[in-house]
């Protein structure tokens, strides 16, 4: 059996009923992989997918919330954002300023600026629901893939948490 869907065509299913769309998505001078999975093809709404092709479609607007809700965490210092800038300027010492997009002097908001999206992940059989429907991987270090932070969303695209990965 399979879905159809405007934005993003037939969803085929697997056998065991589950649904997976990957694709490349360009926003600002970036590439990202979208992916959008459910273990069963009956949990999937036309309404979750709706949802998930208008936060793809806003991707560059949704980025910018992320962001700001990240930067709204550095005044905690017990938050997984601060810690994350923590772990980056130790890691990388004196060579920070060489992985930085702009350097301003605030060294917290110059390593948020700086994260690359690395992914988006729909679970499209949680919209509506409490548990996250979307979650984006940030990295400074496109090679270090265990240092993430990891932000969730509901189907409004409203931050639910940030957390780092390890």
């Amino acid at each position: 059996m399979a879905i159809e869907h405007d934005y993003f065509g037939l969803l085929s299913t697997g056998p065991d009923g589950a649904i997976f769309w990957t694709e490349r998505v360009d926003f600002g001078d970036q590439s990202v992989t979208v992916d959008l999975t459910a273990p069963d093809q009956d949990d999937v709404s036309q309404a979750a997918l709706d949802a998930a092709a208008a936060l793809i479609s806003g991707l560059e607007t949704l980025d910018d919330v992320v962001r700001r809700a990240m930067l709204a965490e550095v005044d905690d210092r017990t938050s997984e954002v601060t810690e994350f800038i923590l772990q980056q300027q130790e890691a990388h010492g004196d060579q920070l300023e060489d992985v930085l997009v702009d350097v301003s002097g605030d060294a917290a908001v110059d390593i948020i600026r700086s994260l690359t999206l690395m992914s988006m992940t729909i679970l499209a059989d949680e919209h509506g629901g409490s548990d996250p429907f979307v979650v984006m991987e940030y990295a400074l270090d496109a090679d270090a893939t265990d240092d993430v932070l990891l932000v969730n969303l509901d189907s409004d695209g409203s931050v639910l948490s940030v957390m780092s990965a390890d």
